[in-house]
């Protein structure tokens, strides 16, 4: 049997493998200027600049409101805002999308369910209003000074995007009840709403001032709607009760 030779280059054990160089480690993105890091990313930063937003825009208006402004209330950089929303007009655009326009059909819902009866519609629109209003403290003060109020920013912003569709649906609608006999004929279809807001709205926006007033600071929304709720359908002579 041939001897097997050591020298073989067969036989010679291969050496053991190198240890895998580690891959370098890329390096981190630089974080541009205004990027939230770590903790700071989220939905939940967008919502505090919304509501700094809504905040000052009822105390102080939209124009007069810079994006500067909206950041310290917030808590915020001027950068960080300006990551979110690049201007004011595009902050706007998204609050008419998530705030003013899920608002507008939530308004409309009550003429929707009830076509043929105007006192229960009229009554849930003012109670969903004063509702609306006690959920977004902003809402009061925001809509008398930029819906109600002439040359307001937003009112011409929201019928620039919705229109007056809806408004001449809800006019008709009255004016088709009174037709039939279910509303007042004497009442002004257009007067409506204005008259609706101005005894709701308008207490509610105002209703700050009544906290060391003796004789109102009790007032609060359950009673704003069920007094305009009274006036609206009965008027100010007296119930049938009485």
């Amino acid at each position: 049997m041939a001897s097997i030779s050591s020298d073989d280059p067969a036989n010679i054990a291969s050496p053991a493998p190198a240890a895998p160089t580690a891959a370098p480690t890329a390096a981190p993105t630089a974080r541009r200027p205004g990027r939230p890091t770590g903790a700071a990313r989220g939905p939940e930063q967008r919502a505090r600049l919304i509501d700094a937003a809504l905040t000052l825009f009822a105390k102080q208006g939209i124009v007069e409101t810079s994006l500067g402004e909206i950041a310290r209330e917030a808590g915020f950089t001027p950068a960080m805002v300006h990551y979110y929303f690049k201007t004011r007009d595009q902050l706007l655009d998204v609050l008419i999308d998530e705030c003013f326009g899920p608002l507008r059909e939530s308004l409309g819902l009550p003429f929707q369910e009830n076509p043929d009866d105007p006192v229960a519609a009229i009554t849930q629109l003012t109670v969903r209003l004063v509702q609306i209003a006690s959920d977004n403290p902003w809402f009061p003060s925001l809509w008398v000074r930029e819906v109600i109020s002439d040359g307001g920013l937003l009112r011409q912003r929201m019928h620039e995007r919705f229109g007056f569709a809806h408004q001449k649906a809800s006019l008709l609608a009255i004016a088709r009840w009174q037709k039939e006999g279910r509303l007042n004929a004497s009442l002004e279809p257009a007067l409506v709403f204005v008259t609706l807001l101005g005894m709701t709205i308008l207490p509610l926006a105002t209703s700050k001032l009544w906290r060391n007033d003796p004789l109102r600071r009790n007032i609060g929304g359950p009673e704003i709607a069920r007094h305009a709720v009274a006036l609206l359908v009965q008027g100010i002579g007296p119930s049938k009760s009485d």
